[in-house]
């Protein structure tokens, strides 16, 4: 699936990822974000019409409670021994810890996010009031976190575990960006890979899935009932797109609550150290 990369957004498109990163407390954009950006004027129109709903932190509390409530996915914790003999350092900890605990915090509003986009796309027109000026802190920005690998560019090893855990989209593979990340690490990708192939067609996971799309699903119709009209400029873009975008967020919709459920997982076997994953 096409991509914009944040290194490569200029003009408006830029201000839009860095607003995104900003009032979502992570330090990338989602893949979900940078897709639509390769579509000319999506991306504007989407986020000038449902940025309100982000400024108030009315979105992303909502879906962050969402989530908080319910079950967690548990799977056998790893010994910090463990992670050394997968090559993952003290500051490999980190950043593995950084990645899965954006990933809890970003797909949830992404959910939202692709929620609010759905109706609009549907036919839906908010009349609400909210302000797109609003001031609303968000949480401390989580850490850095490494770079997407290029999967084309992986040996065939490399490549065959990540396309192990991908989701055919269109016809072709597609690796979500927390595998990608943690694919800086190969012998603990492969693990992590290996771990979680049970849980991809287990009846649990599918249930738990379905709940967590349920819960964010309750809390659109409030959210979206308090955006603004929407605004005559950017003008929406052309009806015979629209099936395409659908069906983008059609995946986005399986592989986000698989990201919250698993990245929760992945940070939970870790070495307790610390708190539970940020949310």
């Amino acid at each position: 699936m096409k991509e914009l990369a944040e290194r490569d957004a200029t003009g408006e498109l830029a201000t839009i990822y860095a607003e995104i990163r900003h009032l979502c407390g992570v330090p990338y954009v989602s893949s979900m974000q940078r897709h639509l950006a390769t579509r000319p004027g999506w991306l504007e129109w989407a986020w000038t019409a449902i940025r309100p709903a982000f400024a108030s932190g009315v979105a992303q509390t909502s879906a962050w409670r969402a989530v908080d409530a319910l079950p967690v996915l548990r799977v056998p914790p790893l010994s910090r021994a463990a992670l050394r003999v997968f090559g993952v350092d003290d500051a490999g900890e980190a950043s593995v810890r950084a990645v899965c605990d954006s990933f809890y915090r970003a797909s949830p509003t992404n959910l939202v996010f692709s929620g609010l986009l759905r109706r609009l796309l549907t036919g839906d027109r908010p009349v609400g009031n909210a302000s797109d000026d609003a001031k609303w802190t968000p949480p401390d920005a989580l850490p850095p976190l490494p770079a997407l690998v290029d999967v084309t560019t992986l040996p065939a090893a490399e490549r065959g575990v990540l396309l192990s855990v991908s989701t055919p989209v269109d016809g072709q593979p597609f690796v979500p960006g927390l595998y990608r990340m943690l694919a800086q690490w190969p012998a603990f990708m492969a693990h992590v890979s290996t771990t979680l192939q049970p849980h991809f067609v287990a009846s649990e996971t599918h249930a738990m899935c379905a709940a967590l799309l349920r819960a964010i699903d309750a809390e659109i119709p409030s959210v979206f009932a308090a955006l603004p009209r929407l605004p005559a400029q950017p003008a929406a873009p052309p009806a015979r797109e629209h099936a395409g975008v659908l069906a983008a967020l059609d995946a986005y919709r399986k592989t986000s609550p698989e990201m919250i459920l698993f990245s929760r997982a992945i940070r939970d076997a870790l070495p307790n150290d610390d708190c539970a994953p940020a949310a």
